[in-house]
């Protein structure tokens, strides 16, 4: 049992403190403390950067300090927002910000993950639709720490988006497969060794007289996910995205005009061309 001493006692991350007749209050913070938030310059949405801040802001103005303990509390979220390469400025920026705030109307939620400014700029044209946006990051510690790269033989056992490059042109094939990756190679090899014309990879081969190369050297696998709707937006994606920069084997019939491909393809290369 903890009890109290010299008239306080810690609770939860509260300073519990008898004066006379009445309690008074300040945060409690265990020495373990590393005052460590996610810092400014690292790629995770502002929505996430802020999170912690937005906590230690509202910490300050509901526990009920009094106004020695909450000058010294505001003291102190200076000095871990600070330490964490953010202006100080932003608490009153935050302050103001939540006091202005209001609630989002949507009945439905997206859910994105964060890659950089490229993610910011698509979920901006969903600003004044029903649809309010959430942020996901792979910047777990789990992933972090404990994923190691496949090695070559394994890369191609599972199924998923894949893309095939010419050796000779560079130019590239995207296709999907729900099958091994090492089944749907071999089928474009024999289709290429025995001239059948099958796939749009091995005719593009056969009507240029290029070579062909061994699967780790060729094909590489773009996005993992199970077959569905998302696969198929993937597959789509990359054809949009190689068919834009002129470099791709496909039917040019599969590259349908997207806004939201555009968009994103135009910020990342900060050109305009538009596929017809």
């Amino acid at each position: 049992m903890e009890k109290e001493k010299e008239h306080e006692i810690n609770f939860l991350d509260v300073t519990i403190r008898k004066e006379q007749n009445t309690f008074t209050f300040s945060v409690y913070r265990k020495r373990t403390t590393t005052d460590s938030i996610i810092p400014l310059d690292t790629c995770h949405p502002q929505e996430h950067k802020h999170a912690a801040i937005h906590h230690l802001i509202n910490t300050m103005n509901t526990y009920g300090l009094n106004a020695a303990d909450k000058e010294e509390e505001r003291n102190i979220i200076k000095h871990i927002v600070s330490s964490n390469k953010y202006d100080t400025s932003i608490i009153k920026r935050l302050e103001k910000s939540k006091n202005n705030s209001k609630q989002q109307s949507g009945t439905k939620w997206a859910k994105f993950t964060y890659i950089g400014k490229e993610t910011k700029f698509i979920t901006k044209l969903f600003k004044d639709s029903p649809i309010n946006i959430t942020f996901t990051t792979r910047h777990t510690i789990k992933k972090l720490l404990s994923t190691k790269p496949q090695p070559i033989h394994e890369q191609f056992d599972n199924s998923r988006v894949y893309q095939l490059t010419c050796p000779d042109c560079h130019k590239k094939y995207i296709g999907q497969t729900d099958r091994s990756f090492q089944i749907r190679f071999s089928e474009h090899f024999q289709d290429y060794k025995y001239s059948n014309n099958k796939s749009k990879f091995s005719q593009h081969l056969l009507d240029n007289r290029h070579s062909i190369g061994p699967i780790e050297d060729i094909m590489k696998v773009l996005y993992k996910t199970n077959k569905g709707k998302l696969m198929d937006t993937m597959e789509r994606y990359y054809i949009y995205k190689e068919t834009y920069m002129n470099n791709q084997i496909n039917d040019k019939n599969t590259a349908k005009p997207n806004i939201i491909f555009e968009s994103l393809i135009h910020n990342n290369t900060s050109r305009v061309r538009t596929i017809e």
